[in-house]
């Protein structure tokens, strides 16, 4: 996954503590990231771990970089 301002190479903990959006695009392709206890895997790991396939993690990634090119947007 190339994901935007180093995301991927990020805790998932930290990054949904940061970006609770990331978590919720996550928990839409039923990836529980927002409620695991442990929550240190990479953000780019997280996705292929499930195997959603290709096209799946495609669309999750260009989902957190829309949201991360247009978070100040609401502001």
């Amino acid at each position: 996954m190339n994901l935007q301002q180093g995301i991927g190479e990020q805790p998932i903990n930290k990054t949904i503590e940061t970006h609770p959006r990331i978590g919720e695009i996550l928990q839409k392709y039923d990836i529980g990231c927002v409620t695991c206890g442990v929550g240190i895997c990479l953000v780019k790991d997280v996705v292929s771990i499930h195997a959603l396939g290709a096209e799946a993690e495609a669309q999750i990634e260009k989902e957190i970089n829309d949201y991360l090119n247009h978070k100040g947007d609401a502001q």
